[in-house]
């Protein structure tokens, strides 16, 4: 599989401004499209007007002058990045991490169907987050990356060997993984425009033009041909957390109290599941006005005990004042070890 997060800085930001749903909004940089930057992620209603990821933020405004230009907040996307590839990692230990947003995961070892296990994986995704991820299912990572940009938001994609010349070669030469903008340029100079016409080269031509290596690639990627490896990296989480906005901003306590117990069960199940233990926990609060407060307690031994991590999340909770609204409620529990006994 190759999955990847929908235009995820941008999904992000609308997640903490709701309001911004349905607008076109451009994160990066300063947020401000009259100082040097560039942009990071643009949501799927400014890429209409043809605002794209590197792009000059003043080149983005031009294009899109009702564009929301927001900064980037990347402590904040590598936290939920985090709660994602623990995710991830909790149906495969065979996880190559190749970004914030994205990830290459072997499930050739997991249980069920393919397709029945990438509806599981966005359905937690969508659970813990509030986003949505495109998701490609293929033989191997090449096929998986072009796959999962197929049906994108938030769709499942399947190709298969025998699905190559029906499903990749009409496809535009520029999305096969490592066609940039002169490459794609010097394919267009010698009317290679679409991946089958890639394809239709010998070898021969392929690299006497553009080079032994890179033309043996893409002869092989046009053929949809790829061994290499999942490549794991020793990926470990390094916390584990869950997070509710609620429909309606609330004041009841005990309201508050349930959704933190909920989802504490939550992250003590998937420590469980991971074989880790933890010993900072750590709850959030976030008021009707956006300010958000946390309070944390760091516990003498790194545990998974449904009971202790119980007890520190309801002493967070008491040493946080609510007089306003709340409108989300949140745990995390970091500073994790894994157990090698377990």
């Amino acid at each position: 599989m190759h999955i990847d997060m929908d235009a995820f800085f941008a999904a992000v930001e609308i997640l903490r401004r709701p309001e911004l749903a349905g607008k076109p909004v451009v994160v990066g940089g300063s947020g401000d499209p009259y100082k040097r930057g560039v942009v990071s992620t643009a949501s799927y209603e400014a890429r209409r007007f043809g605002v794209h990821s590197a792009m000059p933020l003043i080149t983005a405004k031009r294009l899109c002058p009702q564009c929301v230009f927001l900064p980037v907040d990347y402590a904040e996307y590598s936290r939920i990045s985090g709660i994602i590839k623990a995710i991830f990692f909790s149906f495969s230990p065979y996880m190559e991490d190749v970004g914030i947003d994205e990830a290459y995961l072997d499930i050739t070892e997991a249980n069920g169907a393919p397709q029945e296990i990438a509806a599981d994986i966005k359905s937690k995704i969508r659970e813990a987050t509030g986003l949505t991820c495109s998701i490609g299912i293929a033989p191997n990572k090449l096929l998986a990356k072009i796959a999962s940009d197929l049906k994108k938001p938030d769709g499942i994609t399947v190709i298969n060997a025998e699905d190559v010349k029906r499903v990749i070669w009409p496809l535009p030469a520029r999305k096969l993984p490592g066609i940039g903008p002169k490459t794609e340029a010097v394919l267009k100079a010698m009317a290679i425009n679409t991946i089958g016409d890639v394809a239709s080269k010998t070898l021969e031509f392929l690299e006497d033009n553009l080079g032994k290596s890179y033309g043996g690639y893409l002869y092989q990627a046009s053929r949809g041909i790829d061994d290499s490896p999942v490549i794991t990296g020793g990926w470990e989480p390094k916390s584990i957390s869950r997070e509710e906005t609620f429909e309606a901003d609330i004041s009841d306590w005990q309201a508050i109290a349930r959704s933190l117990a909920f989802q504490l069960k939550d992250v003590a199940a998937s420590m469980r599941d991971q074989g880790c233990t933890g010993k900072t926990v750590t709850v959030k609060i976030r008021f009707e006005d956006f300010q958000t407060v946390s309070r944390a307690k760091t516990l003498k031994e790194a545990t998974c005990s449904l009971e202790v991590l119980r007890k520190a999340v309801f002493e967070c909770l008491g040493r946080i004042e609510l007089k306003k609204r709340v409108r989300l409620v949140g745990v995390r529990v970091s500073s994790l070890v894994r157990n090698e006994a377990g």
